[in-house]
């Protein structure tokens, strides 16, 4: 656990775990969990190391959260990632009751905050974090660049 860290680190923190995701050649996602300034978790992608489609950097990181904390209800816990949560992301975000979700970029194909399905506004959605999109964007809108270009 990391303590005494500043939001804007909590998101730089997040870019480091997806640049090394991206180095394992998983997409470069990554993903941190924080409880009173206190980092609790952190995760990339590892859907191609674990062959789990659901290996996803954020559900990686709730299970982290909720094993460290020792409940499922992550209520006092902010999420920051660096891509625009998927459907399936984004309903574990909604059930393990995170408080604020701090994402970078958007993701017009799979995303599903802003972009496609906007699960926070169903009105089948229980609970809705508070949400601030936008940060790191830059910085994650490049690291997800490069990396597909590399691969092209």
């Amino acid at each position: 656990m990391i303590r005494g860290m500043t939001a804007p680190s909590f998101m730089d923190l997040a870019l480091k775990t997806a640049e090394n995701a991206g180095r394992s050649g998983e997409v470069p996602i990554g993903c941190v969990i924080v409880r009173d300034f206190e980092v609790i978790a952190t995760a990339g992608n590892r859907t191609l190391t674990d062959r789990d489609p659901t290996a996803h950097a954020e559900i990686l990181a709730i299970r982290q959260a909720a094993e460290a904390i020792g409940t499922e209800r992550l209520i006092d816990c902010d999420l920051y990632v660096t891509l625009e949560p998927c459907t399936m992301c984004a309903g574990a975000i909604s059930f393990a009751r995170i408080r604020r979700l701090y994402y970078g970029a958007v993701d017009p194909k799979g995303g599903a905050v802003e972009s496609g399905v906007r699960f926070f506004a169903a009105p089948t959605c229980h609970h809705v974090p508070d949400v601030y999109s936008a940060v790191g964007e830059n910085e994650s809108a490049t690291l997800l660049r490069d990396f597909f270009k590399a691969r092209r």
